[in-house]
C-alpha cells in the first residue's frame, strides 16, 4: 500500500517503495497531449497542487515545456530530490547504440541531469522516418537484451535511477525477465475499470514489478469516458468526491500509482486530493465489477496497417493477449 513520505519543505507526498529501493509518488502527473499547456500544467501541478512526480516522454513532443516548467519549479524552492520524473525511449531509438545519446538529448531539453525512470515507451523498433501506422518495411528488428544492457549502464553510470517498461505483453515481459541483470522496477500500462488487465498486474507483482496505471479516467477520444459512468457517478455522489477523485482512488486501492492529465489548473488538483478519506469495499468491487472490459488506447492508431503493416491488427501487436 502506498506509505507517507515528507518533502524537504514539510508536504506531505504518498509514495510507494521500487524494489530498487528508491520511492515513486503516487500520484503523478501525465503530460501526453498537453501540448502548449505543458508549462503552465507541470508548474501548477508542482506549485500549487503538491505533486512531485511528473510523467512525460519524447515522444510527446513537450519535454522542453516540461523542462521549462522543472527548472521554474526549483528555482521557486523545489528540491530536485524531492521530484520523481519520468521519460521514456521512443520506438526509433531502441537499437543498443542510440540509448545513450537518446537518454542526452531527453535531459537536455528537460534541463536535467538525471531521470527517476526510464522506460521502454513501446516493445517495437522503427527506422527513422517511418509511416504512421508503419509498413512492414519500417519494422526493423528489436534487441531488447541489447537495449536493456545499455539501460541497466544508465543505471550504474547514475543518469538513470530506475528502469522499466511500458505497454509490455506477458510474453515481452516475461522474455525481459529471462535475461535481465537489473529487474524492470516499474511497468506503466493503461488500467482503470473499463480494463483492469489483471493478468498484467498479477505478473507485476508476482515480480515485484510496481505498476503505474495509465489514463485512468478511461478517454473520450477512445469511446470510454469513465467520469460519466454511471456507477463511477454514483459512488462519487455517495462519497461527495468527483468522478476523478473515485477513478484515482480505485487505482491507488489497487496497490498502482497513476498519472491523470489534465491542463485544467482545478482538476489538477482535485486528482490529487485523494488521501485522508477511504473507499468502502463495497464500492472498490463495484468498479471492478464494471462490464466491457477492453483497452481505449490499443496502439490501433500507431501501429497497425491493415493492408502493408507488420501487425494487421490490435490482437497480433498484443501478442494475442486479452
Amino acid at each position: 500500500m502506498a506509505q507517507a513520505t515528507f518533502t524537504h519543505t514539510g508536504e506531505q507526498v504518498q509514495s510507494f517503495k521500487l524494489i530498487g529501493g528508491h520511492s515513486i509518488p503516487a500520484v503523478g502527473l501525465g503530460t501526453w497531449r498537453a501540448g502548449s499547456h505543458a508549462t503552465n500544467s507541470v508548474f501548477t501541478s508542482i506549485l500549487e497542487a503538491g505533486y512531485r512526480h511528473i510523467d512525460t516522454a519524447w515522444e510527446y513532443g513537450v519535454h522542453e515545456e516540461v523542462g521549462h516548467a522543472l527548472k521554474a519549479a526549483m528555482h521557486a524552492g523545489i528540491e530536485r530530490r524531492d521530484l520523481f520524473v519520468t521519460s521514456k525511449l521512443w520506438c526509433t531509438e531502441l537499437e543498443p547504440r542510440r540509448v545513450r545519446s537518446a537518454l542526452s538529448n531527453n535531459l537536455q531539453e528537460l534541463q536535467l541531469d538525471y531521470l527517476d525512470l526510464y522506460l521502454i515507451h513501446w516493445p517495437f523498433r522503427l527506422k527513422d522516418g517511418a509511416s504512421r501506422p508503419p509498413k512492414a518495411t519500417d519494422m526493423l528488428e528489436f534487441d531488447m537484451e541489447g537495449v536493456w544492457r545499455e539501460m541497466e549502464k544508465l543505471v550504474k553510470d547514475g543518469v538513470v535511477r530506475d528502469i522499466g517498461v511500458c505497454n509490455f505483453t506477458l510474453n515481452k515481459l516475461n522474455k525481459l525477465l529471462g535475461f535481465a541483470q537489473t529487474m524492470p522496477t516499474v511497468c506503466q500500462m493503461e488500467m482503470h475499470p473499463g480494463w483492469k488487465n489483471d493478468k498484467m498486474l498479477e505478473a507485476c507483482k508476482k515480480n515485484g514489478i510496481h505498476v503505474t496505471a495509465y489514463s485512468p479516467l478511461g478517454s473520450p477520444e477512445g469511446g470510454r469516458d469513465l467520469i460519466h459512468d454511471p456507477v463511477v457517478e454514483r459512488i462519487a455522489r455517495k462519497l461527495n468526491k468527483s468522478p476523478g477523485q473515485v477513478l484515482v482512488k480505485w487505482a491507488l486501492k489497487r496497490g498502482t500509482s497513476v498519472i491523470p492529465k489534465s491542463s485544467n489548473p482545478n482538476k489538477i488538483k482535485e486528482n490529487i486530493q485523494v488521501f485522508g478519506w477511504d473507499m468502502p469495499h463495497e464500492d472498490f468491487q463495484a468498479l471492478c465489477s464494471i462490464p466491457n472490459q477492453g483497452r481505449v488506447l490499443d496502439g490501433e492508431e500507431l501501429f497497425v496497417n491493415k493492408e502493408e503493416g507488420p501487425f494487421r491488427s490490435v490482437a497480433q501487436l498484443w501478442d494475442n493477449e486479452v
